[in-house]
């Protein structure tokens, strides 16, 4: 969030009081550095925020990056490649219509449609239920049990010889994928910071363009196969992929862990740091892995911010989609005399770019903390490539229409999933979040099914028209959520915390999640990190700094240093508030802070 100027309010109190002030200031100052530390915040029961919403602990900048490095090493390829191959398994239908699955199954009209919603009807379904499995079996289990199960069901494809029995297994398939991308998501978020995340999501999400295009190298060199066992054709292309995922979701079974405290590959050190860093940014959460709870489940579903992130990736997901299953059909409409082997190959480029553009833009994300730019920047990608389908009837113009449509419509993926998890602050609101932001997604999977019918080509005016439309709302609805994400930092920027906290138990600050008036946001990394004022905890009335009169209540060094273990905050501070410097009895609110410390959402 962009950073802005506060007003700096200071109240002066009697010399006595000044000097009193800064007696205890010195002392609670040494006392956190002794005894606030993130092996203590990374215990359980214990808290790493303030009330407000600032970080109780600093960290050291290399012991995260190294760790961040590790972390990036063992988890992210082995979900990746999961991933890869569940988005094959998915889209390789494409593929194996180009080799004859209609005419094997004898499928007429509108039948090949009717068997690509399927799969998204048992998707939808279980979304959100499978996600909360995710959780409750905990994702070092669920990850690989899903993955073997939709191998399985992708071998089973293979053998299927009528279109009930082809129906049949795109359901259960959908049902085994349904908890995939989110239950990766939710995995990732229980391992990585808010600014991290997205470009993390991206290592993985980027494997569905890369799917496609090596969906499509992979099924031209299975076609150049005389059978494999009894198998011909595209027959071959779902036997061998479904059983390549079966063998990598054992070995997952071995590799994943679900949370830090049971990494093996992590010392105690990384394990209390990696759990002490993610929860400085839940205010009041003193367990980062909490148990599953009706309200939290019902705020993270309820979320504006997840609402409105998952109506702009259900229509992404109509492009998204309709590219995967229909990019061999498109392709082949615009080279209609080439070989199916070249005719699939010619699907690779347009996927190669999409994945590139996965990979920066969350990057960009991660580097500016920010999503809903990106939002706004890509999004003129795809009203363009669908503006040349419509425009022209060239081959040329055509294909590269593709390329400039896979760019703006695959980094939505990351960026979704990361802007509904960064705006929760709950473990088990982050997993319903993302569960109903997939959910909606796949809403938009299934009317793509239906967006490039039979009778519409070869230049899909429909189809192509639909998804113009649909990009042409993206752009509107990320401006509009951008300009309410404003409005409502700025309402929340003038609320009284203490006010609205007065008589709640720490359970009812939790259960508000985002609808707290101080929702965390994490302070940016400045020039010089000191412990500058403590802002006492409001559950110690008698501990404020000021009273209403301008006199302080001294209640000893005792009380002060327990005070410290539980409401001190060390601010990051920068150059610009140097000359800052507090006085005795001033309460000042600084310039140099981002904006999240008083801001809310996370846009």
């Amino acid at each position: 969030m962009a950073s802005r100027d506060h007003n700096v309010e200071e109240r002066q109190v009697n010399p006595a009081a000044r000097q009193s002030l800064q007696d205890e200031v010195a002392i609670e100052k040494q006392a956190a550095m002794h005894t606030e530390n993130f092996h203590e915040a990374a215990e359980r029961g214990h808290v790493a925020t303030d009330k407000y919403g600032h970080s109780l602990v600093t960290f050291d900048p290399e012991a995260e990056r190294k760790l961040r490095w590790k972390i990036d090493l063992y988890v992210v390829p082995t979900v990746a490649l999961l991933y890869l191959f569940c988005f094959i398994d998915r889209a390789n239908i494409g593929n194996a219509r180009l080799a004859g699955l209609e005419r094997d199954l004898n499928l007429k009209g509108y039948d090949y449609n009717t068997l690509l919603s399927v799969f998204y009807v048992s998707y939808i379904i279980f979304e959100l239920p499978c996600n909360m499995a995710c959780k409750w079996m905990g994702p070092g289990w669920f990850i690989p049990a899903t993955s073997l199960a939709f191998g399985i069901f992708s071998v089973c494809t293979a053998f299927v010889h009528h279109l009930g029995a082809a129906c049949g297994v795109r359901f259960l398939l959908g049902l085994a994928e349904a908890g995939m991308l989110p239950g990766i998501a939710y995995y990732m978020s229980r391992w990585y910071r808010r600014s991290e995340l997205a470009f993390r999501l991206s290592l993985y999400i980027v494997m569905a363009p890369l799917a496609g295009a090596f969906g499509g190298l992979l099924a031209s060199a299975i076609l150049k196969l005389d059978h494999f066992g009894g198998l011909h054709q595209w027959r071959m292309i779902f036997a061998i992929e479904g059983i390549i995922t079966c063998g990598l979701a054992v070995i997952s079974f071995f590799t994943l862990t679900d949370r830090p405290e049971t990494a093996r590959w992590l010392t105690q050190e990384e394990k209390d740091l990696a759990i002490a860093r993610v929860k400085s940014e839940r205010v009041a959460t003193s367990e980062v892995i909490d148990k599953i709870d009706t309200p939290k489940i019902i705020r993270g579903i309820i979320s504006p911010v997840t609402l409105s992130t998952s109506f702009i990736f259900l229509l992404d997901n109509i492009t998204v989609q309709g590219l995967a299953f229909f990019a061999p059909t498109i392709v082949k409409t615009i080279y209609p005399n080439n070989s199916v082997v070249s005719q699939q190959l010619h699907t690779v480029p347009p996927y190669i770019v999409g994945a590139f553009f996965v990979l920066l833009l969350p990057f960009l994300s991660w580097r500016f903390d920010r999503r809903i730019i990106f939002f706004i920047l890509s999004t003129p990608m795809m009203m363009v490539g669908y503006i040349m389908f419509l425009a022209s009837s060239n081959p040329r113009v055509r294909y590269g229409a593709t390329f400039l449509i896979a760019a703006g419509a695959f980094p939505y993926g990351a960026l979704c999933n990361a802007q509904v998890s960064a705006n929760v602050v709950s473990d088990t609101a982050r997993s319903a979040a993302i569960g109903v932001n997939v959910m909606f997604g796949n809403i938009g999977g299934l009317i793509s099914t239906w967006s490039f019918l039979p009778f519409d080509g070869p230049d899909y005016h429909i189809g192509n028209g639909l998804n113009l439309a649909t990009s042409s709302t993206i752009l509107l609805c990320s401006f509009l959520l951008l300009f309410w994400m404003m409005a409502d930092n700025k309402r929340r920027d003038g609320k009284d915390i203490d006010s609205e906290l007065d008589g709640l138990s720490l359970k009812q600050v939790q259960d508000l999640d985002w609808k707290r008036e101080f929702f965390p946001a994490a302070v940016n990394t400045c020039a010089a990190t000191i412990i500058l004022f403590p802002l006492f905890a409001h559950a110690d009335r008698d501990s404020q700094i000021l009273d209403s009169g301008g006199s302080r209540n001294a209640d000893g060094t005792a009380q002060a240093r327990k005070r410290v273990n539980q409401a001190v905050i060390k601010f990051e501070e920068c150059s610009c508030c140097m000359q800052k410097k507090m006085e005795s009895g001033t309460r000042m609110t600084y310039p140099c802070l981002n904006s999240a410390s008083s801001s809310r959402f996370k846009r």
